[in-house]
């Protein structure tokens, strides 16, 4: 990015629910950032967000947006199917566009971004916050340094809980605007965070099913992975688990290290376990003497503004979250074709480059064909 005007300007593509938690993100760094404009094609919805948030500039028409305002950043926080189209916009008018996942629908939607990036000079980051926490930020060192030794295992749930009733929100449940279910949707934030640990996967094996919900996708998908390291890992998405809970377990040579939470973490919700005889290794997990703050899209935010003050390239890329989409296409590929899938397989006019359904869905659609 080009040396940019202090405070970075934004604004937000969408003032849906999403969009408060960008703009709460904003608040503590209001002295780097200044919040300039909105756009939704709800004007009311528009303008009751702005007085909320106390945002100069509202418009209904996202191009008037874009040719009336200076960008540094646009916060796109639409629904999945319009992230791609919105991003090249914004790359187009000159700005940088922060998106909330998925990035895109599909690989090819990905690849179109990275060829617009290129012809730009602008950049598509994706929101996965997860990976900005402090002990994530830890563990991802220990890592790098080998001080826990090989990675040999782990496990990745996401065991969430959506009613039928969840799916009565038109756009939900479909392959053509939401891409997927729980693995594109929700699991999506955990096994990224997988991944920003583990490193590359190299081959996935998996099932998926529709087994309870009202939904054209899947409502849950189990994959077995390996890794290019040689670890293996299993990975739970689903929206069927009344005690919900996310979970994450890394096995290394000498060391356990897990989480569990909900929706966010802090310290509190890692523990760390030395292999006897490695007690020593504890004192490398010791919390830094900084506030803990609960993994958010305030992270992420600041990490991208800390970037560009320094003159470095912020994450997370759109090469980064391109491994991650890779990882669920593969997932639908699998599960769909009933073989395994290994990286960089799926290329050209691959069906299941093109879409995540790859139209091979084995089950019937249940919802209403939107007029």
């Amino acid at each position: 990015m080009s040396t940019s005007r202090r405070p970075y300007r934004v604004a937000f593509i969408g003032t849906g629910g999403i969009a408060q938690a960008h703009a709460d993100a904003l608040t503590p760094l209001s002295d780097r950032v200044s919040l300039v404009a909105v756009a939704d094609i709800d004007p009311a919805r528009a303008a009751e967000f702005a007085d909320r948030n106390s945002v100069p500039n509202v418009y209904s028409d996202l191009q008037a947006l874009l040719d009336g305002e200076q960008l540094d950043l646009v916060h796109i926080c639409t629904p999945p199917e319009t992230h791609s189209p919105l991003a090249v916009l914004a790359m187009r008018a000159g700005a940088n566009a922060l998106v909330e996942k998925p990035t895109a629908l599909s690989l090819y939607e990905m690849d179109r971004l990275a060829a617009v990036e290129e012809e730009t000079g602008r950049r598509v980051l994706t929101v996965f916050q997860h990976r900005f926490g402090a002990a994530a930020t830890r563990l991802r060192r220990l890592v790098r340094d080998g001080l826990l030794g090989r990675p040999l295992v782990a496990t990745c749930e996401t065991l969430w809980y959506r009613p039928d009733e969840y799916f009565d929100v038109p756009w939900r449940g479909r392959w053509e605007i939401e891409g997927g279910g729980p693995t594109m949707g929700h699991g999506i934030h955990q096994f990224d965070l997988l991944l920003s640990i583990l490193g590359p996967w190299s081959e996935v094996t998996s099932l998926a099913g529709r087994l309870a919900r009202p939904t054209d996708t899947e409502d849950v998908s189990v994959a077995a992975v390996r890794f290019a390291n040689g670890a293996l890992a299993t990975i739970v998405n689903s929206l069927l688990s009344p005690r919900e809970t996310s979970r994450l377990r890394f096995d290394f040579e000498y060391a356990t290290v897990e989480l569990e939470h909900l929706y966010g973490y802090g310290e509190k919700h890692w523990r760390f376990t030395p292999l006897a005889g490695h007690e020593e290794l504890a004192a490398l997990w010791a919390p830094c003497e900084k506030p803990d703050v609960i993994s958010s899209h305030a992270l992420q935010i600041e990490a991208v503004f800390d970037a560009w003050d320094a003159g470095d390239a912020p994450g997370v890329s759109l090469a980064d979250a391109r491994r991650t989409l890779e990882l669920a296409a593969a997932t639908y590929a699998s599960a769909f074709r009933k073989v395994p899938v290994s990286a960089g397989e799926l290329t050209g006019d691959d069906p299941f480059t093109l879409s995540m359904d790859g139209g091979a869905v084995p089950w019937e659609p249940v919802k209403e064909t939107l007029t």
